[in-house]
């Protein structure tokens, strides 16, 4: 049985793709050389850990450095181990924190990260190298990527922030623009609300792990939050990748923006050329154009 079992999956595998020689997502990646990729730095790189599984996120550093700081301070010291995720709000965000963040007598130490921080919507785009994307956009005067993280940019105002896509990580904030600290943090779960975009810290991306959070029940209260103590889901361990014993790291390749290869990917996903579109739309919204991602597979002695 095992052997015939192998036997047809070779012949599935022979078999001729009904898209073969046509330019689609998927020929582009297998197309690709090492050098279209970028290693993510494990300094950058943040585990959360539930217990149905892991995160992996890449911190946004040249975007928000002092909240990826004080986000990295907070991992290294162990502050979200054993917090929850408090909502899930339909087609919206997932968030997680301290359930007693707003009882001062209760909340849990924020240890020797800082307790307030400045607003980061934005940065200077200056020196920043941006891939752009050619297709107008309807939330800034351009949109493409830069850093590896999908961006909006004012030339004129010579101002660049992120973008809110689908995997999008930021700081959950109250009404103050610095009321934000990096010790609670969303990710978009739905549609990208891009209408978030530079009036919150946005700190980076989701790499892998998205179907953990965007599956969790939906959250009964007013905005997704869930109303009683047993609904919400334990963080086991949030961490520094850098930090994480060998045997239990995952490694992370993402594809660079400034190659000819992401050229192509960007074309496919403007033409859906695949057998089973009958239009090409020939445009493409920069959220609807996901960065590739792969886990670097090492040999474990």
């Amino acid at each position: 049985m095992f052997m015939l079992q192998v036997l047809l999956a070779s012949l599935c595998l022979a078999a001729p793709s009904p898209d073969a020689g046509v330019l689609t997502s998927a020929r582009v990646l297998e197309e690709s050389s090492p050098s279209d990729w970028r290693l993510v730095d494990p300094e950058k790189t943040l585990y959360v850990d539930l217990p149905a599984g892991r995160v992996v996120i890449e911190l946004a550093t040249g975007f928000a450095p002092a909240h990826a700081q004080n986000i990295r301070t907070l991992a290294r010291e162990h502050y979200f181990d054993d917090l929850a995720i408090l909502r899930s709000q339909d087609n919206y965000v997932v968030q997680w924190g301290d359930p007693k963040a707003d009882e001062p007598a209760h909340a849990k130490s924020l240890g020797s990260a800082r307790a307030k921080l400045p607003a980061e919507f934005s940065r200077p785009a200056e020196g920043l190298a941006f891939t752009k994307l050619p297709d107008a956009d309807v939330y800034a005067p351009e949109v493409g990527w830069a850093d590896g993280f999908p961006v909006g940019r004012d030339p004129k105002a010579g101002q660049i922030w992120l973008a809110h896509c689908y995997g999008t990580v930021g700081a959950g904030r109250n009404n103050p623009a610095d009321s934000s600290n990096g010790a609670e943090l969303y990710v978009v779960t739905g549609h990208s609300p891009r209408h978030l975009d530079r009036n919150i810290t946005t700190v980076g991306r989701v790499l892998a792990g998205m179907p953990l959070l965007s599956s969790l029940p939906r959250g009964t209260g007013a905005l997704g939050f869930y109303e009683k103590p047993e609904q919400r889901v334990s963080l086991k361990r949030v961490s520094l990748a850098s930090t994480v014993p060998a045997a239990e790291r995952t490694d992370w390749e993402a594809l660079r923006t400034d190659t000819p290869t992401f050229q192509r990917w960007l074309e496919a996903r403007r033409n859906r050329r695949e057998s089973w579109f009958v239009y090409p739309v020939g445009h493409v919204e920069l959220c609807n154009v996901p960065l590739p991602v792969r886990e670097v597979m090492r040999t474990r002695y």
